[in-house]
Formats: structure tokens, C-alpha cells, sequence
């Protein structure tokens, strides 16, 4: 019996696979679906997704503010352990929805020891979520040149605007 498609490295992950870079974003499609069908495992859907993206920056992070978004949430998720990995930060998504002035930096060539492979199996939702943990902590790890990047995206996200100054004249 022949197989349908050999067994090749992801272009984006490294992950060899039947299918290559087709055969993991199936893998990726398959934890997307489960994260809308289940919620004991949705509650890892947004650090999935940036995960997979940073991995898949061909596809995932193309312009500079997919860039930002994608590196700025991971950054997060690890750096933050009470932040929320359903949905990310509102703070983040508010900056990115404006116009901020971004360039895009070039992503590492490594991107990280684990794949999504290595949560894929789970199908218990907390060791799911370990291992999606593991996974983001792999591939924060690869993309430590852009540390001091992704924490001064968040800062600027973080600042307030500027408040226009009140009139001083009598009500």
C-alpha cells in the first residue's frame, strides 16, 4: 500500500509529516475545530493560534501588525500567568486596531523544539493545556531576539492617550 503523501519537514515548524506544511495545518485545523466545539479545550484557543502563527510566519505573520499581534500575545500569555489563553489582551487588540507605526522584524530560523505535535494528541483537556503551555514556552523561548521587541509593543499598547487639556474658564 502506497501512502497518499511522504513524509516531509513543515516549512514553517519543521515538523515532519505526511503532507508537510499541508499535513500541519491540518493538525492546526483539527485543535481549531475542537476549540470551538468544546470549551474545556477553547480555553487555550488564543495562545494555540499564536503559537501556530509565530511558527507559521510565512502564512500567520506576513504584515507587521499580524507580526505584532501574534509575538505581542505569546509574549503575554508566558510573561502574564493570570492572562487569559481564550481570548488575549483587549489592551493589545485596542493598539493594534488603531494605526500603530510598526516594522516588521524578520522571525528567527528556529522556531522552537516543539511543534503541534505535541499537543495534538491530548485529548484531555488539562493535559492539553499543559502542553499547549510547554509548546508556547518552546517557542517564546526560539524567538528570544525579539523579546525586547514584543515587551516595547506591549508598553506602547499600554500607554494612555494623551487627555486634551480641560478649559479653565467658569461654569
Amino acid at each position: 500500500m502506497t501512502q497518499a503523501h511522504p513524509i516531509e519537514r513543515c516549512a514553517g515548524c519543521g515538523l515532519e509529516i505526511a503532507g508537510a506544511t499541508e499535513g500541519c495545518q491540518a493538525l492546526f485545523d483539527e485543535l481549531v475545530a475542537r476549540d470551538f466545539s468544546d470549551v474545556r479545550f477553547g480555553r487555550m484557543h488564543r495562545m494555540t493560534v499564536d503559537v501556530y502563527s509565530l511558527q507559521h510566519p510565512d502564512r500567520y505573520c506576513a504584515s507587521a501588525k499580524s507580526f505584532a499581534a501574534h509575538l505581542t500575545g505569546l509574549c503575554w500569555f508566558v510573561e502574564h500567568a493570570e492572562a487569559s489563553r481564550a481570548m488575549g489582551n483587549e489592551a493589545l487588540r485596542a493598539w493594534l486596531n488603531g494605526d500603530p507605526k510598526l516594522v516588521r522584524p524578520k522571525a528567527p530560523e528556529g522556531r522552537g523544539t516543539l511543534t503541534i505535535a505535541h499537543a495534538h494528541p491530548e485529548k484531555d483537556p488539562a493535559a492539553y493545556a499543559r502542553a499547549v503551555e510547554e509548546w508556547a514556552r518552546s517557542t517564546w523561548e526560539a524567538y528570544a531576539p525579539l523579546h525586547v521587541q514584543a515587551r516595547q509593543w506591549i508598553e506602547q499598547a499600554y500607554r494612555l492617550p494623551a487627555r486634551p487639556a480641560r478649559s479653565r474658564g467658569r461654569l
